[in-house]
């Protein structure tokens, strides 16, 4: 899961970045306003995380600017603004949550977790299809309650498919999700995973369908 990181602090971003990493995000720090805007219009995130002091705008404006164009993407305010007034503007304005800095790196997790599991399945942490379930605070994909032992694009792709089960999921969505700096995912790999994890999957009643032209759908195996 990618999680977009607006800090101008330094050492702060490099913080937050190798705590949040090591809890299997996939982050990308913005040192200002400039970049960040130019990274949500370049790919998507499954979070944002946004001070609001940046040095060359405000971060309510980008706030603004994404809700204005009906971007639904959870947004975490993370600031030194304190005020009462602050947390209502912040919150009006369209932001999920609010944490004024000096914060606990625990509870900042807590509600990381807490913000993608309802954008993705409501308040559930857990995401059945068939005899598979995903575990979005482990980020790890079970099979009748074993860990299912996968390889991290392999599991990456798998993650982003049961996220999206019921629905068409894009390549272009899939190689955004995978991609990591400037290496990206082509269709003949992503094609190859598919592969994989179709051979892996089908003796536990899940099925990955092509929809041609469009993507690929997850689907319990009893329904097709």
């Amino acid at each position: 899961m990618k999680i977009l990181l607006v800090e101008d602090d330094a050492v702060l971003a490099d913080g937050l970045a190798y705590t949040l990493s090591r809890s299997g995000y996939d982050v990308t720090c913005a040192p200002n306003g400039n970049y960040a805007e130019g990274a949500l219009l370049a790919q998507d995130f499954d979070l944002l995380i946004l001070d609001l002091g940046l040095p060359d705008m405000d971060g309510s404006e980008i706030l603004w600017k994404l809700r204005m164009r009906k971007d639904t993407v959870p947004i975490l305010i993370l600031t030194a603004r304190d005020g009462l007034n602050d947390r209502i503007d912040g919150l009006k304005r369209g932001a999920d949550d609010y944490m004024v800095k000096p914060f606990d790196c625990r509870e900042l997790e807590s509600r990381v977790h807490a913000l993608i599991r309802r954008s993705y399945c409501g308040f559930s942490k857990d995401i059945v299809v068939g005899r598979l379930t995903l575990d979005t605070l482990e980020h790890q994909v079970l099979v009748d309650g074993d860990p299912l032992i996968l390889f991290q694009r392999e599991y990456g792709v798998l993650e982003t498919l049961m996220l999206q089960a019921g629905y068409v999921v894009s390549k272009d969505k899939i190689a955004q999700r995978l991609s990591t700096g400037g290496d990206e995912l082509g269709d003949n790999a992503i094609e190859v995973y598919i592969h994989r994890l179709r051979k892996r999957l089908k003796p536990f009643e899940v099925n990955i369908r092509t929809i041609r032209g469009l993507g690929y759908l997850l689907e319990n195996g009893k329904n097709t």
